[in-house]
Formats: structure tokens, sequence, C-alpha cells
């Protein structure tokens, strides 16, 4: 689950990251209240405030002199779809704006936590070019990435910080606010059970001060029982609704951009059928994974997620019943397809627990449905069904 930049800023200040006084508003005569509210004598920095990156480049963020010229920027952003590198080309509409005080920059960093897979450790993760995409730095220029794991057992200690903040050329006289930062950080991370924690820019002020200009946080969703102040910060107009109805039916399920719907039960067997898809030559439009234990509800549930999805051309069902039953999922698609107008081929492979009562389930249904020997022959078939 992610959460928006004040959102974050919020939980991150009180665990001593600093930040700069700001106030969300959902209208533009907000944002001119919001500049009073703040006071000083500025500038200050209105923001658009949706779940992806680029909104700078994008003509989301905008220094502003005055609370007039706040109210007419908030204006000009609330209401209307801000596209970015991350958004899509149909990009995300803004319905909040952030108002923040402004700061003497000297320097902008990048900072982030996020756990690194390949050692099972929180890794800090630093650079000196900040304020800009961090995947394009690490794709051309990648030895200006800077990595710092961290040792659950003892935790983010200081000597990392003030290394980590040598290597990127602060001056001695902030590399302890640094390692005093990165600390806070994480214990931000890992208190609130976060999957990513990203500021973006991290600046230093010509005062000597880090602060976080930006703020990305992610949280893992397995985790969200245990912080339901936090679940309480989600925002369903920044979610898929195709993927939230998934989650009323506990489904794990995932948008893509490609044609191929794809019903599997198991995560693995879902990206190796993912991965076949691309090998016979097409996308896969989603990863949907019904589960071990669904039952024909949360099948026909999983089956008209996927059809309401007008980019997909064909079905792929791959299903191995070991602890999932093959005619319980052939009793849910039949279910879901009676009650929607199948318009799209469907290809099935089945194998395991009630196979034969599962394809028989099927071809007594009378509907279209192509049958597959194997995950290639499921593959090939599908592709050329979507033709």
């Amino acid at each position: 689950m992610n959460i928006h930049e004040h959102q974050g800023k919020e939980i991150l200040a009180k665990y001593g990251v600093a930040t700069l006084k700001g106030v969300m508003t959902t209208t533009a005569s907000g944002a001119r209240e919001a500049v009073e509210t703040i006071g000083g004598d500025g500038p200050w920095v209105v923001k658009a405030q949706i779940h992806a990156g680029g909104r700078g480049k994008a003509g989301g963020v905008k220094l502003v002199k005055s609370a007039a010229e706040a109210e007419e920027f908030a204006g000009s952003l609330l209401g209307k779809a801000l596209v970015t590198h991350q958004t899509g080309p149909e990009g995300r509409v803004v319905r909040r704006i952030f108002v923040e005080q402004g700061c003497n920059i000297d320097r902008e960093l990048y900072l982030g936590l996020t756990l690194d897979r390949a050692t099972s450790l929180v890794t800090a993760i630093a650079s000196a070019e900040g304020g800009v995409e961090i995947e394009e730095v690490a794709a051309k220029t990648p030895e200006k990435i800077l990595r710092e794991p961290i040792r659950p057992e003892i935790g983010c200690q200081g000597f990392q910080g003030r290394k980590l903040g040598k290597a990127l050329g602060l001056p001695a006289k902030s590399l302890g606010k640094f390692a005093k930062f990165l600390s806070a950080l994480y214990d931000a991370y890992v208190a609130t059970d976060a999957s990513l924690v990203e500021i973006n820019p991290l600046v230093l002020t010509k005062e000597g001060d880090l602060i976080a200009l930006d703020a990305k946080m992610g949280f893992d969703d397995n985790a969200l029982y245990r912080h339901p102040d936090v679940r309480e910060l989600r925002d369903p107009d920044e979610e898929d609704p195709r993927e939230q109805q998934a989650q009323e039916y506990d489904l794990s399920y995932i948008a893509l951009d490609g044609s191929i719907g794809c019903m599997v039960n198991g995560a693995g067997l879902a990206m190796a059928t993912m991965d076949i898809v691309k090998l016979a030559g097409a996308e896969p439009a989603n990863f949907l994974d019904v589960g071990g234990g669904a039952d024909a509800k949360k099948v026909a549930a999983a089956f008209r997620i996927i059809l309401a999805d007008t980019s997909v051309k064909a079905v792929l069902i791959n299903i191995f019943g070991g602890i999932m039953r093959c005619d319980v999922l052939a009793e849910g698609v039949v279910q879901a397809a009676s009650e929607m107008k199948l318009t799209v081929p469907v290809v099935c492979r089945l194998e395991g627990t009630n196979v034969e009562e599962g394809r028989k389930i099927l071809a007594d249904s009378g509907l279209n449905i192509i049958t597959a020997s194997d995950m290639a022959d499921a593959a090939k078939k599908v592709v050329e069904a979507s033709k």
C-alpha cells in the first residue's frame, strides 16, 4: 500500500525525520489559506498529491511568492489529470494539494531504505544525484549509487550514517546530522513495516541542515493488520478498482499492460505462466493468484475481474490442483461465464486433484473453452486465440 507525500511526512516527523511545515488541502481557496497558516515571507511550494513520481517535471510542483499565486496554481491542478513517467499516458487526477514552506537549498541528494532480497537486509541506498529519477542514475551511472546494509540485531549505527554522508561529499559539520536523519528514517521504516521509504530530494540547506523535501512510503500489505492507523491512510482514488475488488475476495491481483488475462493458483506458477506467455509472443494483462483455498465464489470473482479488463483479448486458466481442486475452479469459471457474456476465447490447462471432474464440468458447460495438454501448449494456443 502506498500513501501520499503529506501523509508520509506526518509519519516520518513522528520519528524525528526533519520536514518542513506544510498543509494539505483539497480546494484552491484552501491553498491560499495554507500559505497564510504557514506564514513567513515565502516563497512557498505548491505540490500535486498523487501516487507517482516525476510530478515536478510534469508541471505538478511550483514555487509561489504569494497566497494568490498559490490559489491560482492549485486551481489549475485540481481535477486535472497529471501525466508523469510513472502514471502512464492516462495520468492521475489531482484531488489533493500540499502547500509547504520553502527553504534555502544548497544541494539535493537521494536517500532511500528498502529490503535487499539478495542479502535479506534492509539497505540504505544513497546518491549525490538527488532530484532526478534514481532508476535513471542506476542505469546510466551505477557507480553513483551507494549502499549500506543495516543489521537488524543492532539497528542503524552512527558510523554507518557518517560513512554514507562522507561518501556523498557532505561537509564535516553535517555528518552527524545525516547520521541522525538516517537513523530516524530507519526507525520509521521498521516500526511501520514499510517496504520502501524514499526521500528524493533530501536537501542540504545553506544553513547546513538536512530536510526531507519529498517523501514516498510504501507498506507491506501483509502487515497492515498491525497498523490500523496506516491502513486508514489508503486512498482508493489512487488505486486500480480491479485491485480493490480483488482485495475484497482475498485475491492477489496486479493489473499489467498486456492482452492475455491469466488465472493461476500459486504465486510461483503465476510468475511462470506470465513468463511463458511472453515467450510465446504476447504480454500478460495481469498477475492473478486465486490461492490454494479458493472456492467457486472466489474463482468466479477472479474471472469477472479478468473479463472486466477491456484490453484482455484471451484468457489463460492454468491450474495445478494440489490444495486447489480442479472441479471447484471449473464450477467458479462456469458460474462467472454464465453471469457475464463471454466475448473472448478461453484456454484452460488443468492438472491435479479432481482434474477429470473439472474437465467434465467445463466440457458439459457449453462454453467455448480450448483445452491444453501442458503449459507450453496452453501459451501457444492462448496467443493464437488472442489474434
